[in-house]
């Protein structure tokens, strides 16, 4: 298996996260798509042994919804994202990224 990790990020001017990976690729998401693909329990849901949990999804979108606030690394596996309208539970793996 490979071992892809990202060596460079950027928004871009069109809405997008650009992802250079330590192989050349490059991989533009847009930020809707990353909100919208958010892995934490509140936006994703969880299963635990027989019980499941599964949110409820609003049409209406919070001012701020789309857009980065900030993003840092978790340990050499990951970033986080805090979007401005709060939300910063979300933990993007690498592989995550990758397939996003």
């Amino acid at each position: 298996m490979e071992n892809f990790y990202p060596v460079q990020l950027k928004k871009t001017e069109n809405n997008s996260l650009s992802v250079k990976w330590n192989d050349e690729k490059v991989s533009e998401i847009p930020l809707t798509k990353l909100r919208d693909e958010c892995p934490c329990v509140n936006c994703k849901g969880e299963s635990v042994i027989f019980e499941s949990y599964i949110p409820i999804k609003t049409p209406f979108k919070a001012a701020g919804f789309y857009e980065i606030d900030k993003i840092e690394t978790v340990g050499n596996y990951a970033i986080s994202i805090k979007w401005k309208d709060g939300h910063d539970t979300g933990i993007y793996s690498w592989d995550i990224l990758r397939k996003l």
